[in-house]
């Protein structure tokens, strides 16, 4: 019971001197609402970075890359052979930990159309169907290719919603889903038939927005269309939206084979990927990968390896580096508020040193004069981490409509509690002071104090 009359008197102190409190609670507040800002905003970016990741292929995924060859074989340079088909062959047959192995083809300066209208695909590719695993597409509508299609390199492509949206028509604007399977697209002027469309790709927080843009949309009529542009949105999104992916003998027999140096036809691919079986074996499927492309490239070593556990560590690192930085921004601000309780519990003694000689003539102790002031300055802490909880809400929101981004801050309620438990010790560690004051002032003089 002495507790609550103890933290009750406190209460009555604050309200007292409601203005005063207010000021002094203000760096409190302001602290504990950039603690938790800040870690709704790296909670955010995290999520989207992670998005990203899995957007690209998982964790799982491993590019061969074509590199400069090491500076001891200099003079075998015009010999590398780069990516071929007889590396794909060879990792198939001689690398049992890899699951997954998707060759592809880029071609490039391709522009497609359709009747009037034209767009350029982030990436058109020439794959295998292994692609759909390596790069988690989900189709829509339609199939994928066969291997008649690859055999007899068919004309047929499949597209991703952004192709569509620019040829065929957004649904969102036209009201009515569009089924693109079956129309015949121009790819520099050569005839493709669509046999398959690739579901839309979009953030969590992009989706959330066009479930609120909908709603909007059904609530009041449509005004004139906005494009906020293609920096809002989660990169990665938008560049599946805008593949278009072909057989990879389609690819060669159509785009490639007429071109290279020399009038010698270019069959180098320009990406290989690999799924490895387990990420515990991450090393020694690399090594394996390795010794298999060093015999297919004659000893000469012009590849390398690009994981996404590499991908992993950074977004770990730049997490922990905005983490710690916005931790000691947020700090700081914590330890000026605790400089203002401090600063406002000393005032507030040397106006009660009557009133405490008086407590002390009745009965009163040192000791609890000194848990009397510990808990009148913990109570000013908590009531600005409150306020600043509270206040952290109104921030995050601003901060999400003034610097937009593709993934909205999230409050967690671990931000929040070590927001609170840091300025109660704030709180504890500004009060000792001003209670150890308190508690050994001599009752006799205090009593004389006017």
């Amino acid at each position: 019971m002495n507790l609550i009359n103890t933290i009750l008197v406190g209460l009555k102190e604050v309200w007292s001197h409601k203005f005063r409190s207010l000021l002094t609670m203000l760096g409190i507040i302001l602290g504990v609402a950039s603690l938790v800002g800040m870690a709704a905003i790296i909670s955010g970016m995290e999520n989207g970075m992670r998005e990203t990741m899995i957007a690209m292929g998982g964790a799982d995924k491993v590019l061969i890359e074509e590199e400069d060859v090491p500076p001891e074989q200099e003079h075998l340079a015009d010999q590398a052979p780069g990516r071929t088909m007889a590396d794909v062959k060879a990792l198939r047959q001689c690398a049992p930990l890899l699951r997954l192995i998707s060759p592809e083809m880029a071609i490039y300066n391709i522009a497609v159309s359709h009747a009037e209208k034209m767009v350029v695909p982030s990436e058109s590719v020439g794959v295998w169907p292994a692609v759909i695993d390596m790069n988690l597409h989900t189709l829509e509508y339609g199939r994928f290719f066969t291997d008649l299609d690859e055999e007899y390199a068919n004309p047929v492509c499949v597209i991703g919603t952004g192709i569509r949206d620019e040829l065929f028509g957004d649904p969102d604007k036209l009201g009515y889903e569009i089924n693109p399977v079956g129309q015949v697209i121009n790819l520099n002027d050569q005839p493709f038939t669509i046999v398959g469309m690739f579901a839309h790709y979009q953030s969590e927080q992009e989706k959330k927005e066009h479930e609120a843009a909908k709603l909007k949309s059904q609530a009041t009529p449509a005004g004139p269309v906005r494009k906020k542009g293609w920096g809002r949105g989660n990169w990665a999104f938008w560049r599946k939206n805008l593949t278009l992916y072909m057989p990879l003998n389609t690819a060669w027999m159509r785009f490639r084979a007429a071109s290279g140096n020399n009038n010698v036809p270019d069959n180098r691919l320009s990406d290989i990927d690999l799924k490895i079986t387990d990420l515990d074996h991450l090393e020694p499927a690399l090594q394996q990968a390795r010794n298999v492309l060093m015999i297919t490239h004659h000893g000469i070593e012009d590849f390398g390896f690009r994981t996404q556990e590499n991908q992993l560590e950074s977004i770990g690192q730049q997490i922990h580096n905005a983490r710690m930085s916005g931790g000691i921004i947020a700090g700081i601000s914590l330890i000026v508020g605790g400089i203002g309780i401090m600063n406002i519990m000393l005032a507030s003694i040397n106006e009660r040193i009557r009133e405490i000689g008086i407590c002390k003539a009745v009965g009163a102790t040192g000791p609890s004069i000194f848990i009397q002031v510990l808990i009148e300055s913990m109570v000013i802490a908590l009531l600005g981490a409150a306020l600043g909880v509270v206040a952290s809400f109104g921030f995050v929101r601003i901060l999400a409509t003034v610097s937009p981004v593709s993934n909205s801050p999230v409050i967690t309620p671990m931000a929040m509690v070590i927001a609170v438990a840091f300025s109660a010790a704030v709180g504890v560690v500004a009060g000792l002071f001003p209670a150890f004051k308190a508690a050994r002032l001599d009752p006799i003089q205090a009593l004389r104090y006017e």
